[in-house]
């Protein structure tokens, strides 16, 4: 029954498509971000999940631990199924069947838990980032940007030298002027990129 228990604070936000036009000349650049990304990799969204991060271990130790009392007790069930009484089996598996019952609402409460802390996090993140995008676009003349972290974007294919994500996160910290945080949140395993064109 081993489950993923309590998805790392992964800081993510679907802001879709992000159009700016701008007044004055008629700006007609466009550029692409992982809006997702951006915020993951400022020295804000690190620390937000670093903090997270801390705040649940002791939830997850908990829930790792019974998870192996529950473990136990199966492994305890199998090797005395054939020694026991009728008697013992039943309740033994009442037991075990109760734990199982019992961890999995405590799981889903407390990821219930940190996705809405995440979700505050991202609203508050979030809000943030799109001042930066918004003066970004600006000051360089982009017509549009899209978000290219929403799996169901319309963008099917985007060039690497669009995508402003770096630049984003580079001006969100300069402005924020938090020194980089002791304990860094793992980067993501794969490399930014946008979607493939299709065939």
């Amino acid at each position: 029954m081993r489950k993923s228990v309590f998805r790392a604070p992964l800081l993510a936000a679907g802001f879709g498509i992000l159009a700016f036009a701008q007044a004055g000349s008629s700006p007609a650049r466009v550029g692409i971000i992982h809006i997702q990304n951006a915020i993951i990799q400022t020295k804000d969204g690190q620390k937000a999940a670093a903090d997270l991060d801390a705040r649940f271990a002791p939830r997850r130790r908990e829930v790792d631990q019974k998870q192996s009392e529950i473990q136990a007790l199966e492994a305890q069930y199998r090797s005395g199924v054939n020694t026991m009484s009728d008697e013992a089996k039943a309740k033994m598996a009442r037991d075990i069947e109760l734990k199982r019952k019992l961890l999995q609402r405590q799981t889903d409460d407390a990821q219930a838990e940190l996705d809405q802390e995440q979700q505050r996090v991202i609203q508050d993140l979030g809000g943030k980032m799109m001042v930066v995008i918004d003066k970004y676009a600006a000051d360089h003349g982009f017509a549009l940007i899209l978000d290219v972290s929403v799996p169901q974007n319309p963008v099917l294919y985007a060039s690497n030298s669009i995508d402003i994500t770096r630049d984003i996160v580079d001006l969100y910290d300069k402005a924020s002027g938090l020194p980089a945080p002791a304990a860094p949140a793992a980067a993501p395993s794969k490399p930014v990129a946008p979607p493939a064109k299709k065939q």
